[in-house]
């Protein structure tokens, strides 16, 4: 596939040549990948092993016409089985319990590819619900990585017509669910992913803006490209991170 590489301007530097980009799309292996990756980061969770059972509740025995379930001492309140108030959980979480997945080593190359792949498909790009008006995949010069100022960064950006997807992401909204109560009430979209070999300013200048993520080809892998296994994430390379890429995903 012929490429564009652009300048700080939005323009045309250079044109190159790069088979990256025209790997098979395989939803399949995306989604494996994704799901394998946020598997193996998970915290163990589990209640404490003695949880519901300190108490001194013993049950009263035969003969009194009641339930023989323990209870505690001079009253008839029920303690540590499952059904009383305060009680042990019957069939809780276990903390030791493994809850990783594995994914080959080929099949989790050959998901980066293809989602690298899906970055350069429009309709994909645009299913994703990103704001974009550019030409794909964005290609440019590695100048980009010194940029060292934040409104620097948004001046490339709105040059070359992505700087709407960021505006998109900057809407927060209320998650449904408990975790409104767990610290994470405001959910928010991710927007543009950078993809640079060298950090000479970038990293620090592009970082809080909204859904903005920024990450060296060591470590890209599916579940940024793919954000919740949609693959087709609006991706911005250095030129030089698109040969490593190359080099390294052979």
């Amino acid at each position: 596939m012929e490429i564009n590489i652009i300048d700080l301007s939005g323009n045309t530097k250079k044109k190159i040549n790069s088979e990256i980009f025209d790997e098979a799309y395989r939803p399949d292996l995306i989604k494996k990948a994704v799901l394998a990756s946020q598997a193996n980061r998970q915290q163990p969770y589990g209640p404490h092993m003695y949880a519901g059972m300190r108490t001194s509740a013993e049950g009263w025995g035969p003969g009194r016409g009641v339930s023989r379930v323990a209870r505690l001492k001079n009253s008839s309140k029920a303690a540590r089985i499952p059904q009383a108030v305060k009680g042990r959980e019957a069939h809780p979480p276990k903390p030791e319990t493994d809850r990783s997945e594995k994914i080959n080593d080929k099949e989790r190359n050959k998901a980066i590819k293809s989602a690298i792949a899906a970055t350069a498909n429009e309709k994909l790009v645009k299913d994703r619900g990103h704001n974009f008006s550019a030409r794909l995949p964005i290609i440019a010069v590695d100048e980009l990585a010194a940029l060292s100022k934040t409104k620097d960064v948004r001046s490339f950006m709105e040059a070359f017509h992505v700087w709407d997807d960021v505006l998109r992401a900057k809407e927060k909204t209320i998650r449904a669910g408990k975790g409104k109560l767990r610290g994470r009430k405001y959910k928010r979209s991710k927007s543009i992913l950078i993809v640079s070999t060298e950090d000479k300013g970038l990293f620090r200048a592009a970082r809080n803006l909204p859904g903005v993520d920024i990450v060296t080809p060591e470590n890209l892998n599916a579940e940024l490209l793919a954000p919740g296994t949609s693959a087709g994430r609006l991706t911005i390379y250095t030129e030089s991170a698109i040969a490593k890429l190359q080099e390294a995903l052979k």
